[in-house]
């Protein structure tokens, strides 16, 4: 979990700042009517480590990833967000916004031409891309959310650079009460069901610890079979079946051969012998609320703890 963030007043960092504009005017040798006031700008830590100045309050914001979109959509900045990616599915009207291509391979030149205030990026944007970004002048923040706190922290840390503060708070409040109802219901559970949360049939590929979904389970009362690997893994067949998870869990994408990953995982008959079979405890969740780090995040938890205590947890409202 990271720490919380640190913002740097400009009266703290007066000596940087005089440093820092002096290098700005001899490099651009701006007059003085192009000069910005340093008084207004606030610098920021963002989850890469690097200080990044905050000049005013961003009007254009593009957004690099579909969890980043939804934070924004979320706080009610939907009508500043000017671009998004092709994958930026949600809320509906994000597909309204002017597309900049994917996460990893951007349009750098579109981006440049929507003249943002501010580029949102989120974990998987290659590291060239935001050094390109930020190598044309502009500001680049990125956040590296992790789990559940980090999307609370960087909930919060949206709100202040986007002068959305209430918001951002009421936001969090209402994600970390529902996150508590679960909690508080299992974390004394003796009883963890195993489970299988498949993502993919072919190969077949599952869930590790340091992935959203292995916290998921946790937090939801189970025992994710995979969690001995690291990340988003290939596991065996037979490996599946000696594990014998109790509950599966599979998106609603399809396979590389048309078929639903939920309807293989229903009828294929290596998986006969397990127990979630045996009981019919085969479940399928959209896989965006549980492999996006924005605020549906606490939707997919909420969905899995009905998964996997339908005894102690009632069906989650759409």
């Amino acid at each position: 979990m990271k720490s919380s963030h640190k913002s740097i007043s400009t009266r703290s960092l007066h000596w940087f700042l005089v440093a820092l504009l002096s290098i700005t005017l001899t490099l651009t040798a701006c007059s003085p009517t192009e000069q910005k006031n340093v008084e207004d700008i606030e610098y920021i830590f963002d989850d890469l480590g690097r200080l990044v100045a905050i000049n005013g309050t961003p009007q254009r914001i593009i957004s690099l990833a579909p969890s980043s979109t939804e934070i924004l959509f979320a706080l009610g900045l939907g009508e500043k967000v000017v671009g998004v990616t092709d994958y930026c599915n949600y809320p509906p009207e994000a597909q309204e916004k002017e597309s900049i291509g994917g996460y990893t391979t951007p349009d750098e030149e579109k981006i440049l031409a929507l003249n943002p205030d501010l580029v949102l990026i989120a974990r998987g944007t290659p590291i060239d891309v935001i050094n390109s970004l930020d190598g044309m002048g502009l500001t680049v923040f990125c956040l590296q959310t992790t789990g559940l706190d980090d999307l609370l922290h960087d909930i919060r840390t949206v709100g202040e650079i986007t002068n959305n503060e209430v918001e951002a708070q009421a936001l969090t409040s209402e994600l970390a009460a529902r996150i508590q109802a679960v909690t508080s219901q299992t974390e004394g559970l003796e009883e963890r069901p195993r489970v299988f949360h498949i993502i993919w049939n072919d190969p077949i590929w599952t869930v590790g610890s340091e992935t959203f979904e292995d916290e998921l389970i946790e937090k939801a009362g189970g025992v994710n079979i995979g969690h001995n690997s690291t990340g988003y893994c290939i596991i065996s067949i037979e490996e599946v079946v000696a594990r014998n998870p109790e509950v599966i869990i599979a998106p609603t994408s399809h396979g590389p051969g048309g078929e639903a990953i939920y309807e293989w995982a229903m009828n294929t008959t290596a998986l006969n012998t397990t127990d979630a079979r045996k009981n019919d405890r085969v479940y399928e969740i959209d896989g965006d609320l549980v492999q996006r780090p924005g605020p549906r995040l606490v939707k997919g938890l909420e969905w899995f703890a009905y998964f996997i205590h339908p005894e102690i947890f009632d069906e989650p409202e759409e």
